[in-house]
């Protein structure tokens, strides 16, 4: 499994509308909604659901990154929208310090090694300072595609 697998060009939002968790997790269901990852009579649910998830325990990792995620019975694909913003979300970070990154992840419930796999792809590249820089300065979604792209790349051992 890929980045470029997971995330489509059209659920990138380089520049977040807001600063504030609820709003931008909001903002990234409707990208995976409009990218057809989802469908849109689930918005309610899946923001509740993420929510939820996220009162349970923060996913937001530190090193300015969050990874909120949630598995649905009728989501038939793994899917993720990318949201980057400028000023920074307090997203209860482990390290308390705002993210500047977000995946959000939606997987079908009945796949969970699906979802692993993909939260084993988004972690092995948010785990490197230098895509975590590249993915924070990206200012298009151009620049977001071709880091995925490159990101794949090294996961394949080019």
């Amino acid at each position: 499994m890929k980045l470029t697998d997971i995330v489509a060009p059209t659920a990138i939002v380089t520049t977040l509308r807001s600063n504030q968790r609820d709003e931008v997790i909001s903002e990234l269901i409707d990208a995976v909604i409009a990218a057809g990852v989802a469908p849109a009579d689930l918005r309610n649910d899946l923001i509740a659901k993420v929510l939820e998830r996220e009162r349970r325990a923060s996913t937001g990792f530190g090193r300015g990154v969050a990874v909120p995620h949630v598995k649905h019975t009728r989501i038939s694909k793994v899917g993720a929208a990318i949201g980057l913003s400028q000023s920074g979300v307090e997203f209860n970070a482990l390290d308390k310090q705002p993210v500047y990154s977000i995946f959000l992840l939606v997987s079908p419930d009945d796949k969970p090694e699906q979802h692993l796999q993909a939260m084993e792809v988004i972690f092995k590249s948010l785990s490197q300072d230098t895509f975590r820089r590249f993915l924070r300065q990206a200012s298009c979604v151009d620049d977001v595609t071709t880091l995925l792209e490159e990101a794949d790349g090294h996961q394949l051992g080019r």
